[in-house]
């Protein structure tokens, strides 16, 4: 079960991109609040208090506390988030109020534990791809976990950890499992060979895209000299043509 996290709220009723701006400048953050069979809600939040709030990985799967006022509380799990583009700032942000009794469907993410003891993690020539870094559960909001715990201090090389081997805790399901079909399973870390010469496989792949970027970049030199040398020779022979 993750910790509740409160955030203070204010109701709002000016809304639209102008008065988003104006609340913006004045260090505040949109909101609005939805769901559980209840009409949307517009709320603002302090931006300090959110960024502060939203630096923690758990404040994304956990059950929150949206308080408005001193006598109204909801609960409530984060649906959506804006940032902006490059400045350190929430722009909007999007709560879905849940209940107790409905099973809720949230993403979590996934810890690794162990590779460094792991036979794959002493052996050179070997690294350990993290292939899935969270996933949907299904479960009721007092069974969220924070995260899942994947041990991967038994992987060796060549091998490959599943959605399949993870161990959930009472109450929690993935959904993406109970669905017909062998595909839902996806491998979640696994153990490779590389060449020395690829490093980890991103310089391999980098210089792999440099070259074919240079090859076409010196096909698109050689056709366009081709068709500057073209034009030269219709315009020699429309001259000499002109001059006869």
């Amino acid at each position: 079960m993750t910790e509740t996290t409160s955030i203070i709220a204010e109701l709002r009723e000016d809304v639209g991109k102008g008065a988003s701006r104006r609340l913006r400048h004045e260090g505040k953050v949109p909101a609005v609040i939805y769901g559980g069979h209840r009409d949307p809600v517009a709320l603002t939040v302090q931006q300090q208090e959110l960024s502060h709030a939203a630096e923690s990985e758990s404040f994304f799967s956990s059950i929150l506390e949206i308080k408005v006022g001193e006598d109204l509380t909801q609960q409530a799990v984060v649906r959506d988030m804006q940032r902006h583009p490059f400045k350190p700032v929430i722009m909007h942000i999007d709560f879905l109020r849940v209940s107790a009794e409905e099973v809720l469907r949230i993403s979590v993410p996934i810890h690794f534990a162990g590779e460094d003891i792991s036979p794959a993690g002493k052996t050179s020539g070997v690294i350990i791809q993290h292939q899935v870094t969270e996933v949907e559960i299904s479960a009721l909001p007092k069974d969220i976990p924070e995260f899942l715990s994947v041990d991967l201090s038994e992987l060796d090389a060549g091998d490959a950890v599943m959605l399949s081997s993870i161990i959930l805790p009472e109450g929690v399901s993935i959904p993406s499992l109970e669905m017909e079909g062998d595909d839902n399973d996806v491998p979640v870390a696994n153990a490779v060979h590389i060449k020395e010469s690829q490093g980890t496989g991103a310089a391999a792949a980098a210089e792999a895209e440099a070259a074919e970027a240079a090859g076409e970049l010196g096909e698109i030199v050689e056709g366009e000299e081709a068709e500057e040398d073209a034009d030269t020779e219709d315009e020699e022979e429309s001259k000499d043509e002109g001059a006869e």
